[in-house]
């Protein structure tokens, strides 16, 4: 079985952690004063663990494999020299008058570091550097204010944003092996990312989605994302294997317990920390079942989710939570084979958008296909191509190729 299994040291151990965590992560309400910065002070002692060297599967090469590597090509042929990826273009008009998402962004730069690694081609992770050094260049720290450090985008510190960038940093290290781009200490960066996760933890488990830095500080206690809490559950895990730390462990486990009590949704975030959560630890009766919950609300929807007018974006991101529970199965030695059928219906309707092939009957000629071959396009209603619709599919279908191996060897 592939992955690090690392085990907490006993029952009372865990019983200190989560009682230093609750002396250093104050969880009173920053809304409570609007002048009150977000609180919490970052544990520097819990632990001195030994450097940990990632654990990845091998996949061998196959069109499926193929199609995810001319998903990075496009990534790389649209990058711009400053580091910026592309992020939506209607390659009918070449139009690019969107306005980007750099949590998306710093998303789809982690995927590049995916392709790197099993294509086993530095210039993914040559790309995904430059993009990495534009992209951290938003994260801001004031110690006086708040703590930690955060995604600065859009007038605002959103969640999601510096949980993805713990999971750029976590795919680079997956790639390379180390942390060091230039000046910055990548490692240092994420556990400064995480806790400033920690600090928007609400006192009854959930998390605040937006902070502002700006004058005293202050959460968005009405800002709501879907998948901010299951993308910062991952970061957290990630952060757990990225350093050996329990604590960071402990925190995820306290935040996955809260998250069990939450109604299902196709949370493709939530399915990746499940599937660490099995391969680096344990996971429980109550986290099997509600792993099988949001697979299940995934099938259901299929007719509806496969109708042409859907876009491939959405479907992406059923093939990675799908991909994501069929290992979390296979490591918890649960039934998986189930799974299998349904990953490869969504795929297959995604590969239908990656130009130079579409479902609309289109002709791409060799210009177009020179310029824009690789990239997924939404619908045949919408012939663009953004960046998180690649970023969805290179990760899930890496997912699923993983998940083949593992249960192929």
């Amino acid at each position: 079985m592939a992955g690090s299994k690392f085990k907490l040291a006993g029952v009372a151990v865990l019983v200190i952690l989560t009682a230093a965590a609750a002396l250093m992560f104050s969880r009173k309400d920053p809304s409570e004063n609007i002048n009150a910065p977000v609180q919490g002070t970052p544990a520097e002692s819990i632990s001195t663990p030994i450097p940990v060297i990632p654990e990845t599967i091998e996949i061998p090469d196959s069109p499926l494999k193929q199609s995810v590597i001319a998903a990075g090509d496009y990534l790389v042929r649209q990058q711009i020299s400053n580091g910026e990826l592309s992020y939506q273009v209607d390659f009918m008009t070449g139009a690019r008058e969107y306005s980007p998402s750099y949590i998306r962004l710093i998303a789809g730069t982690g995927s590049l570091f995916t392709v790197c690694r099993i294509s086993d081609d530095t210039q993914y992770c040559e790309a995904g550097d430059l993009a990495l050094d534009q992209y951290l260049e938003l994260l801001v720290s004031d110690p006086k204010r708040f703590t930690g450090i955060c995604l600065y985008t859009n007038g605002n510190c959103p969640l999601g944003g510096s949980a993805l960038a713990v999971d750029a940093i976590y795919k680079r290290w997956q790639a390379t092996g180390n942390f060091t781009l230039g000046n910055r200490d990548l490692l240092n960066t994420a556990k400064n990312l995480g806790y400033f996760i920690l600090s928007m933890r609400k006192p009854e488990g959930g998390f605040y989605h937006s902070y502002d830095p700006h004058y005293g500080g202050t959460v968005d206690a009405d800002y709501f994302v879907t998948y901010f809490p299951g993308e910062s559950l991952l970061a957290l895990m990630e952060l757990y294997e990225m350093t050996g730390n329990v604590f960071w462990l402990a925190q995820a486990q306290d935040i996955n317990a809260y998250m069990l009590t939450q109604p299902v949704t196709e949370d493709h975030w939530h399915s990746y920390a499940l599937n660490m959560f099995a391969r680096l630890d344990t996971i429980s009766p109550a986290d099997k079942n509600y792993s099988k919950q949001i697979a299940d609300t995934i099938i259901a929807g299929q007719v509806r989710s496969l109708n042409p007018v859907n876009t491939s974006i959405s479907t992406a991101t059923k093939v990675e939570s799908l991909a994501a529970l069929a290992q979390t199965f296979y490591y918890s030695n649960e039934e998986y084979e189930w799974l299998d059928s349904e990953i490869r219906t969504f795929i297959t309707f995604v590969r239908a958008r990656q130009l130079p092939d579409n479902d609309c009957n289109w002709d791409i000629g060799a210009e177009m296909q020179d310029i824009f071959g690789g990239g997924i396009f939404s619908n045949c209603d919408e012939p663009s191509i953004r960046v998180d619709g690649l970023q969805h599919y290179i990760n899930g279908v890496t997912t699923y190729l993983e998940f083949q191996e593992l249960i192929n060897k």
